[in-house]
């Protein structure tokens, strides 16, 4: 909790600080970080870059570039401080304490984003819950954001009862209320998908790191009309359409969240059961941004998270998007026993799309050619 808010901070201020440790591709994670402060409304920035061997114990940053971000956020009149690194909690409280403004790190910037975009009511308990198991870590200064949630905690606890005591209590109170009904969300998925099974439709699901254009192919193939835009984390809910695919017939597409590089994992804990439609699909389409300077790190990432799902031996296909951006041309690239492994594919022009529904038709030629043939039932 700050001793002294800055009443009359700019809310859509902040100061981005990116410190060096040495890491490779430093300057593309300034750019994502710029990214994800500008998706979660901020209008005003200013990024403040430094080298470190390691973090500093007490203020992460060190003292000296401390009294650089305060002095930067008061020019700027900024709210915020976000820090493009994960913080511990006493870090986070020390931090605050020097330049007396709201600090965040990634872990709760990509949180703050994930609030703001869910639409479907899962969506909105899957955040709130990733939220809050965050916030049990942070309970020393983090209570006051929860009487905004709660409309005040000093009213339910006996005499003499703490404040922090109170807190875990509703913490742990909501955290098993919000599970409950996740479980319960999960159970409906599950019976929808045995009944898609009974019915043998094939189970597309289109994931990538954020931004690759998974919502923009959603739309081209199933001419639907996800929301889609030029932002991280531009679709959060999963949305499923059936799809007619000539040679393959129906099949179900799904359009998930994307994934980051360090997403928290208490996130994909909590997005787990909208991530399962990921688990049980026939088929992964893996859509890279061909465009991107480090596409291979952020097709990385997103097999690490699939890995922790766990859908890291799902089937899967590479798509590269945006090769109109790329400079590339329509294709397809087969392996070593001839199944099309990658297809070059541009959403927003259209171009090669076609190489992308003949390579899901050869899949599903290849998958219906593996199961066994009914037996004829004999009366007698």
């Amino acid at each position: 909790m700050l001793d002294r808010p800055a009443a009359a901070a700019d809310p859509q201020a902040a100061v981005v600080v990116c410190l060096d440790f040495g890491e490779d591709h430093y300057e593309e994670s300034v750019e994502e970080v710029v990214r994800l402060v500008q998706s979660a409304g901020v209008r005003r920035y200013t990024v403040l870059k430094g080298k470190r061997s390691r973090p500093d114990p007490r203020l992460y940053a060190g003292s000296g570039k401390v009294e650089e971000i305060r002095k930067a956020a008061e020019a700027l009149n900024a709210m915020y401080i976000v820090f493009n690194h994960s913080l511990s909690p006493a870090q986070e409280r020390n931090v605050e304490r020097e330049v007396v403004r709201r600090v965040m790190d990634r872990t709760e910037l990509i949180l703050e984003i994930f609030a703001q975009r869910a639409q479907t009511s899962e969506g909105k308990l899957q955040v709130e819950l990733a939220q809050l198991q965050h916030l049990s870590t942070r309970l020393v200064r983090g209570w006051t954001h929860l009487e905004r949630q709660r409309g005040g905690l000093g009213k339910t606890g006996g005499p003499g009862e703490k404040q922090l005591e109170l807190d875990r209590r509703y913490i742990g109170s909501r955290v098993k209320t919000l599970k409950a009904k996740l479980l319960q969300l999960q159970k409906q998925r599950s019976v929808q998908r045995r009944a898609r099974a009974r019915r043998e439709v094939l189970s597309i699901s289109l994931v990538g790191y954020t931004n690759a254009g998974k919502s923009t192919l959603f739309n081209a193939l199933a001419r639907a009309r996800a929301y889609e835009a030029d932002q991280l984390f531009a679709t959060l809910d999963t949305t499923t359409r059936r799809v007619w695919i000539p040679e393959a017939g129906n099949v179900v597409v799904s359009d998930t969240v994307g994934f980051i590089r360090d997403l928290p994992h208490g996130l994909v804990a909590a997005f787990r059961a909208t991530l399962e439609e990921t688990v049980h699909a026939d088929l992964l389409l893996h859509v890279v941004d061909a465009s991107s300077p480090v596409r291979d790190e952020q097709a990385q990432a997103v097999d690490k998270v699939l890995a922790e799902i766990p859908a890291g031996e799902a089937p899967r296909l590479l798509v590269w998007n945006k090769i109109d951006a790329a400079r590339l041309e329509p294709g397809v690239e087969r392996d070593q026993y001839g199944r099309i492994s990658r297809v070059f594919v541009s959403a927003r022009t259209g171009a090669g799309l076609e190489l992308l529904r003949q390579a899901i038709a050869e899949f599903a030629k290849a998958r219906a050619a593996t199961k066994p043939e009914a037996q004829p039932v004999h009366t007698h």
